[in-house]
């Protein structure tokens, strides 16, 4: 692996780097952008019998907060629901926002390793060639074996660049996706509990 990494010159370094950062950030948001983890329905459902027994008091709602994202969303709301529904409204909407931007924290570098590292490949296939053109120029086609040296970093470069970038563009897609289908789960959930909150259902604890 050493010898193949040093074969394709010096830009291999930061497309190893950019692997690297690739990897880590794969694996922190697999961990981060679970369901169980960002929107548990265990807590979910605590919190609407809590609402329906009148148990809700102020360190239920620290509880709550820091149970897990969703919570937090949630106990925003219920902090300045008596307030009336735009207070409330407003206020999930600010936490919201808040946890939005975290659950989407990384995936901006993760697009741009996707983005980087085929140009960081082709950049090594350009260099490469130019050595073998400078090769040709001074030496002819004579020499095989220095020729087919820059041939080889040139293909080397290209291949690595291309083996990080497909990966990283399927991950970050991925994940946008993922994170899409969680806020919108959360949004349901903050819906019905204004509408819970101020009269207009319900509370529907079937299961819970």
């Amino acid at each position: 692996m050493f010898e193949l990494l040093k074969a394709g010159g010096i830009l291999m370094v930061p497309i190893v780097a950019c692997s690297i950062l690739a990897l880590a950030i794969i694996l922190e948001r697999f961990w981060t952008l679970r369901e169980k983890r960002v929107a548990p329905t265990q807590s979910i459902n605590e919190l609407w019998r809590w609402i329906k027994k009148k148990e809700l008091n102020g360190r239920k709602l620290k509880a709550l907060q820091a149970s897990s994202p969703l919570g937090r969303i949630l106990a925003g709301g219920l902090i300045n629901a008596k307030h009336g529904r735009e207070i409330m409204k407003e206020s999930i909407e600010h936490e919201a926002s808040q946890v939005i931007h975290e659950l989407e924290r990384f995936l901006n570098p993760l697009g741009t390793v996707a983005t980087i590292t085929p140009l960081l490949g082709l950049l090594g296939t350009v260099i490469g060639m130019i050595k073998v053109f400078a090769e040709i120029q001074l030496a002819g086609v004579g020499n095989a074996g220095n020729l087919a040296g820059g041939i080889s970093e040139a293909l080397i470069t290209t291949a690595a660049g291309l083996s990080v970038a497909i990966p990283a563009l399927i991950a970050h897609r991925y994940f946008i996706r993922r994170v899409d289908a969680l806020v919108v789960n959360m949004e349901q959930e903050a819906i019905k509990l204004v509408e819970v909150v101020h009269g207009d259902r319900e509370i529907d604890v079937e299961g819970a």
